[in-house]
């Protein structure tokens, strides 16, 4: 019974030899009374002469000569989910069980089963009573004879009791076993129920599926909206996939036994027992997917969160809860990295690239005090004056374990563990003072630009750090160029579009890196403070390829031009990508061509020595660092 549905007429279960005593108790507890004039006439051995008019409570009255008898209607009761509330036993049945064993028995099926053991002679002292049947207060003794009101006094007491007994051990086990926010089983609730599917999959030799559902970016609501948004948001979420799980799946198998679950956060589950093939949980996966894709109105707020969903196999993938859900969940990161809106099944080589993360993290968070960071810096280009204007700092990670470990690799694992907040502020660091150095040498340096990553932009105390780092270091704010992608400009607009106003009346310049790999609101471009759009290299690429391609660059350039900001084109590494940036009025550019990302001491060289003519550009790559 949950605490939402009416409660039940209470069942009473009579145990006496005595069929009269059967009728008595059916004049005192039920309404209808006994038709008989026998029983009218009749002197009630348990009641005497008492004539008192009275209207009973509603109660189902079962009947029983024998404890045996009754032993079975309490077990039939218990297996059809009524049970018993209250039995009046009598102290002596013969020739079967007598009361106090009946009452053993009847408890060790029913333990909640509120006891009145009804006796005319002291055949049990109260402490052979608790020494057979324990310490209890769901026993009461009553003595023959007994008059009407001491029977609907304790048949009301007790069952209200055994009811508000029910009622708190539903409440105890809503709160144990379900989520409080959404009402769906919780981790506890949904490992129970994984066990015994696997159970009874291994015994039937049926397959089974367990989806593991995360919302992607779901702390950015968070942290943007407010909790209570995104408790609201998680409500709908369940709802949407609790909807998702009912009827019929797309390939036609009944769903009835599909169960889903809150595991806590922004983390659900999906179980499919007993599914004919895999294109069962990939059709259930990609519902979901649709399902929760689609916007959700919260008030003034219209959200978007896609799900990522990985998806494991029994037995398959694994034959114990623990290693299904651990896969199920290797395989949902992985969904994670595919893109939004992406399901994946568990693969067995996941284990090993798995265990490369775990590497990498491991020795991450060690990184900076084994001092084995450094910065490389690539030069940009005025393709107007053939001066350097700036160096793009970039994070080199040489680890004594795992050698030279590429960027691309270890800032993800660096963003998705937090480690990219103690990592960057170095970064920062280490470039501004670099910078500041060159400066105070008499070398010219116009600018030094950071890669920042939206975790880094977005926290509270950036504009803090910046300028705790521009006044540390001594570099004016106009030497310091910060570049974000054009992803997070987009995605957190609101957040963004202060920090950027700041970092404008700091004097602090702001780039978009990479642009064109995005899908820009240019109406929102427009109203930034964005000094720089930084062209991906896969356009720069473009222009040995064709007019089209050529074309496309050429209004890239033109827009940036016409919306008053500098343009800088990356990865150029032909000559001929060279010469059609500038003959378009591209204002700046870096690439291998030009040269290649330099150690402190090869940039420091670079910058003394390098001097572009404009009309004398010569290829002379210097080798990486």
């Amino acid at each position: 019974m949950t605490l939402h549905e009416p409660t039940p007429v209470p069942r009473i279960l009579i145990v006496d030899d005595n069929l009269s005593i059967h009728e008595d108790f059916k004049k005192i507890l039920m309404r209808e009374k006994p038709s008989s004039k026998l029983m009218d006439d009749m002197e009630s051995a348990l009641f005497g002469e008492q004539k008192n008019i009275f209207t009973p409570p509603d109660y189902r009255i079962d009947f029983a000569s024998q404890g045996q008898e009754a032993l079975a209607m309490v077990e039939k009761a218990q297996s059809e989910g009524r049970p018993y509330a209250l039995a009046f036993v009598d102290g002596r049945m013969p020739p079967g069980w007598d009361g106090i064993e009946t009452i053993h028995h009847l408890w060790k099926v029913s333990p909640e089963l509120q006891m009145v053991l009804c006796t005319a002679y002291a055949d049990y002292s109260w402490d052979e009573i608790q020494q057979k049947l324990g310490v209890t207060d769901s026993l009461v003794i009553l003595k023959k004879p007994f008059d009407i009101a001491e029977v609907l006094q304790l048949t009301h007491a007790l069952t209200r009791k055994w009811e508000l007994n029910r009622q708190i051990q539903g409440r105890l086990h809503q709160l144990a076993y379900f989520d409080s926010l959404t009402g769906l089983p919780n981790r506890t609730q949904f490992l129970h129920s994984l066990t015994k599917t696997l159970s009874d999959s291994k015994k039937n030799q049926k397959k089974s599926a367990l989806l593991y559902i995360d919302l992607d970016d779901f702390k950015r609501i968070n942290d943007t909206l407010g909790h209570s948004v995104g408790d609201n948001l998680l409500k709908i979420v369940a709802h949407r996939l609790a909807s998702c799980i009912r009827g019929t799946d797309l390939v036609g198998e009944m769903s009835e036994n599909y169960k889903t679950a809150r595991l806590g956060g922004d983390e659900f589950t999906v179980l499919l027992p007993d599914i004919q093939s895999d294109e069962t949980a990939e059709a259930v996966a990609h519902r979901i997917s649709r399902s929760l894709g689609q916007a959700v109105d919260l008030g003034q707020h219209q959200v978007l969160v896609t799900p990522s969903i990985g998806i494991a196999l029994f037995p398959g993938d694994g034959e114990d809860a623990d290693t299904l859900m651990k896969n199920a969940d290797m395989a949902m990161y992985f969904a994670k990295r595919n893109g939004p809106k992406k399901y994946q099944f568990y693969q067995e080589s996941m284990n090993s690239e798995a265990l490369k993360r775990l590497t990498i993290e491991t020795q991450l968070r060690h990184a900076l005090q084994r001092e084995e960071f450094s910065l490389v810096y690539q030069p940009q280009i005025d393709l107007n004056t053939g001066k350097i204007s700036g160096f793009e700092t970039l994070l080199r990670w040489e680890n004594q374990e795992l050698g030279l470990v590429p960027p691309m690799e270890f800032i993800p694992i660096a963003e998705e563990s937090g480690l990219i907040h103690p990592i960057g502020d170095w970064v920062m660091r280490m470039a501004c003072q670099q910078a500041k150095t060159w400066r105070d040498q008499g070398i010219d340096l116009p600018r030094i630009a950071v890669n920042v990553s939206p975790q880094e932009f977005i926290h509270p105390d950036f504009i803090a750090r910046i300028k705790s780092t521009l006044e540390q270091s001594g570099l004016e704010p106009s030497g310091l160029q910060i570049e974000i992608t054009e992803t997070l400009l987009m995605e957190h607009y609101e957040g963004t579009t202060e920090i950027v106003k700041t970092l404008n009346q700091m004097g602090v310049q702001v780039a978009i890196d990479d642009f064109g790999k995005g899908y820009s609101n240019l109406s929102r471009l427009q109203t930034l403070a964005i000094d720089c759009l930084k062209i991906d290299r896969s356009f720069v690429n473009g222009i040995d390829a064709g007019f089209r391609e050529k074309s496309i660059l050429s209004a890239m350039i033109d827009m940036a031009n016409g919306m008053k900001m500098g343009v800088i084109a990356e990865g150029v590494e032909t000559q001929s990508q060279y010469s059609f940036l500038k003959d378009k009025h591209c204002d700046e550019a870096q690439g291998y061509l030009l040269s290649w990302p330099l150690s402190r001491e090869q940039a420091e060289s670079f910058l003394r020595e390098s001097n572009f003519a404009n009309t004398d550009f010569r290829f002379n790559p210097v080798p990486d660092a």
